[in-house]
């Protein structure tokens, strides 16, 4: 059962995101009014260390006013590389710069509302190079044990979805 977009509007802009009004045809003629978000790319990334320890970030999300950990991420700019921009997201919420990057997984959270797209990387090494340039992004940083993601999930200590599919797959394809 296919929706078919007839045509959409812009209903608000700015530089982060674009809120839209399709009218959208449902299969049996029927038209509805479709609010929809358009987002840019985010790019997402993390280090596994010889240890399988995962780096992550201990944050408050004001929005939710929950506490979780997370991967660092955040948006490609215009005409940024996305692997690149991972890399850049990484060295500035958590002070390690990644050695090459690897793809893991694009995920699209919330596909009946927004067209965001997160795209994940990961890296078997990384340098320190000192205290985060945006330190205000996490309460901290640090490296966890991959062993112990499948039951951080569980309590629900990894709340955003995209972040644990991320971890599940690296703990999966670093452990068995």
């Amino acid at each position: 059962m296919q929706w078919t977009k007839q045509n959409e509007q812009t209903v608000y802009a700015n530089r982060w995101f674009t809120v839209n009004l399709a009218d959208v045809a449902l299969p049996d003629g029927r038209h509805l009014d479709h609010f929809l978000i358009r987002l840019r790319p985010v790019a997402v990334a993390t280090v596994v260390n010889e240890a399988n320890e995962v780096l992550l970030l201990w944050r408050h999300r004001f929005i939710t006013d929950s506490w979780g950990w997370e991967l660092a991420a955040g948006v490609v700019e215009d005409g940024e590389d996305i692997a690149r921009a991972a890399a850049r997201e990484l060295e500035e919420e958590t002070g390690w710069r990644p050695g090459p990057l690897h793809h893991l997984m694009t995920v699209e959270p919330s596909n009946g509302l927004t067209d965001a797209r997160h795209h994940v990387y990961w890296s078997d090494g990384a340098e320190y190079t000192g205290h985060p340039v945006d330190d205000f992004e996490s309460d901290r940083r640090e490296w966890v044990s991959l062993k112990l993601v499948p039951d951080m999930i569980a309590r629900g200590e990894v709340p955003a979805a995209n972040m644990a599919a991320a971890l599940l797959l690296l703990h999966h394809l670093r452990l068995g």
